[in-house]
């Protein structure tokens, strides 16, 4: 599963050249790589709460689509398969239909907090939800309001990560109300032990029983 092996076409290979990068990318193409989505990959993609998906159409045109839901509602069916249950929409059905003629996809999962991309090339696989209700039940969502049109799979044909480079730290409602929370923790923190100095330094006045 090595990315840059896919991903570096001849025309690709040819501007590397010229922009003096296509000796270490060189090198990266003979790397042999993990045959399927590691720890790390399966860990990143559980946390994450939308992603982005590349088709090609008929028209000539490829198509970005982002895809958001409860976090975690992109699954692992195994280290080499994600679906999710596609919930009803615009009714546009854009993605779905060029998966019909254009099976390839390119899948972009971000974490803005901290910084980090990770790029696949997959083969899209649309499945009805008649064809496969043990996958409808695999893929199921517990306390969140969709309804299930389809089911998507991704097959990984291959992974790559892409450095933080001019990737803007943002914050989810999610991410600010935890650091709210854990300042409020610390100042009853702090307030607590400014009590129990403030105690302390009563105890230790003309009638502690100290002796100076």
């Amino acid at each position: 599963m090595n990315y840059s092996k896919l991903a570096f076409t001849d025309a690709i290979k040819e501007i590397q050249e010229k922009e003096g990068s296509r000796k270490g990318y060189e090198q990266m193409e003979q790397m042999i790589l993990p045959d399927g989505l590691s720890y790390r990959e399966m860990s990143f993609i559980k946390e994450r709460d939308s992603f982005y998906v590349a088709s090609y159409g008929e028209n000539g045109f490829p198509y970005i689509q982002h895809r958001g839901g409860p976090k975690g509602f992109l699954k692992f069916i195994d280290t080499k398969t994600l679906g999710f249950l596609d919930f009803r929409g615009n009714k546009q059905y854009i993605t779905t239909g060029n998966v019909k003629t254009h099976n390839k996809v390119s899948l972009i999962l971000m974490d803005y907090l901290n910084r980090a991309r990770l790029k696949i090339y997959a083969e899209a696989e649309v499945v009805s939800l008649a064809e496969r209700p043990d996958l409808q039940e695999t893929l199921q969502l517990e306390g969140y309001k969709y309804k299930a049109e389809r089911i998507f799979l991704f097959h990984v044909k291959a992974y790559d990560w892409n450095c933080p480079q001019h990737i803007t730290t943002r914050y989810t409602l999610e991410d600010i109300a935890k650091m709210a929370k854990e300042r409020e923790d610390y100042i009853v923190h702090l307030k607590g032990e400014v009590k129990s100095l403030q105690q302390k330094l009563e105890n230790c006045g003309p009638n502690s029983g100290l002796v100076n």
